[in-house]
């Protein structure tokens, strides 16, 4: 990973960014809100994965949102493209090795609820690992054993919620489950999940936040809403969905991200 290290500190250009945003599906057009952007493909960074999935650009931009530096990863790869829980851990393991503190995952979820309509942003206050995998399989040191109390970092969360205000945008709270996907959720699945107290659903974000803590960043998260849980509607659910109504809530969060990154130190 320090090859990967290399080439972002030689193209950085003196650039250091301690926060660093995962773009979801349909969510790339919050790299427009980069100033002065640098522009590296994954291809160009060893050991990066290469996303196999529509809306996924596959490529790093840095630079300045309002006065702070950050990094954008426009795309992410999933659990359910190669099987492999810890696709995103070479990536994360990058950006901890630039200096990265603050990791804001963005994702495209399912909603479980009636007053949580498509087009509407939820910050993820916990989840549910329902998949059964885990990054860390296979991780030899006791550091696997990384707690989840306070996996989404309480400061963060509330720089989100006072830049939603600030801004205007209303922002649910609520709990995300993860699905292994790619095959969306039947309803009797989507019926388990509220029973259990989710509030979305989706299929990526987890693994990511298992990934930030074990490397001892601090992770905030919100969903886009793109669409209600299967047999909520009658309607049968689709990727094309996802990416169709993932830019009316994306520039609802582009707005709070925006705002609440805008002036870190």
């Amino acid at each position: 990973m320090n090859a990967a290290v290399d080439v972002l500190t030689d193209r950085l250009r003196g650039l250091m960014p301690r926060h660093a945003i995962v773009l979801g599906s349909g969510l790339g057009s919050l790299v427009e809100t980069v100033t002065d952007p640098v522009r590296i493909p994954y291809g160009d960074l060893p050991g990066f994965p290469a996303s196999g999935v529509s809306g996924h650009a596959g490529e790093i931009v840095a630079g300045h949102i309002g006065k702070t530096p950050v990094i954008v990863l426009s795309g992410r790869v999933h659990y359910y493209e190669h099987g492999q829980a810890d696709a995103m851990r070479a990536p994360l393991e990058a950006l901890q090795g630039i200096g990265v503190t603050n990791l804001f995952l963005t994702n495209s979820a399912g909603s479980l609820r009636q007053d949580m309509p498509p087009g509407s942003v939820m910050r993820i206050s916990d989840h549910i690992n329902f998949s059964g995998a885990n990054p860390l399989f296979g991780e030899p040191s006791d550091r696997r054993f990384v707690g989840m109390t306070s996996a989404y970092d309480p400061a963060l969360a509330l720089r989100l919620e006072a830049a939603a205000a600030a801004t205007g945008t209303v922002m649910h709270e609520g709990v995300y489950m993860w699905f292994s996907g790619p095959s969306f959720e039947t309803p009797a699945e989507i019926r388990m999940a509220r029973g259990l107290g989710a509030d979305a659903v989706g299929m990526s974000t987890v693994p990511e936040v298992i990934l930030a803590r074990f490397l001892g960043m601090k992770v905030a998260a919100a969903s886009v809403i793109t669409n209600y849980g299967a047999g909520m509607t009658g309607g049968e659910l689709s990727h094309q969905e996802t990416k169709d109504m993932a830019p009316v809530g994306g520039r609802r969060l582009a707005s709070i991200l925006t705002h609440a990154i805008g002036d870190l130190a």
